[in-house]
């Protein structure tokens, strides 16, 4: 993966606008998946501070953001059949995945978050998978995630950047399964 340059700015001590970084984006990990993250900046709190030229550094977090808190990061998903390959040798070394995925469900990568998402494809295409459908999404296209279970899953053989921003947002509340009828004879 391509280091993502990531510039920064701020203020000096006049309060004139400055160019405080400019680089390769330090904080990139590689996930147990396959994924790779590049983590290019985080907040605690909203409204966001824009006092001070201290970067934010590396999110201690990985789904579960900070209660008003945001993140900007790329994802760079491999094919699908790298990627459950990745997870299933993780799986045999006892790492498992996040509780935010949902066990038995139409992907494996299919999970939940308090989030409200913004996804836009950077490269490549990708699937987004809600319980009911999936899109096609290609390099341009954006969907807003809403809270909902969803997953990603790429059906090609070269790998797809994702730029996500997400936001903390009020956890919904499940509705509980209708209760099934029982078929009464007399």
């Amino acid at each position: 993966m391509a280091r993502t340059r990531r510039i920064v700015t701020g203020h000096d001590s006049r309060g004139r606008s400055i160019f405080v970084k400019d680089g390769p984006c330090p904080y990139v990990f590689r996930r147990a998946g396959g994924n790779a993250l590049t983590e290019l900046w985080w907040t605690d709190r909203i409204p966001a501070s824009n006092r001070g030229n201290r970067d934010c550094g590396a999110p201690k977090f990985g789904l579960d953001l900070p209660r008003a808190g945001t993140i900007c990061r790329i994802v760079e998903y491999p094919p699908d059949k790298v990627r459950k390959a990745a997870i299933d040798r993780a799986a045999a070394r006892g790492e498992g995945q996040s509780r935010h995925y949902i066990k038995g469900s139409r992907h494996f990568g299919h999970h939940r978050t308090r989030t409200l998402d913004y996804a836009i494809v950077l490269e490549g295409e990708i699937y987004a998978l809600m319980d009911e459908g999936a899109r096609k999404m290609r390099a341009g296209d954006v969907l807003i995630q809403r809270g909902t279970a969803h997953a990603w899953s790429n059906r090609t053989n070269k790998n797809c950047k994702v730029a996500f921003i997400l936001i903390d947002a009020t956890p919904l509340k499940r509705p509980k399964p209708a209760a099934r009828k029982s078929a009464r004879r007399s």
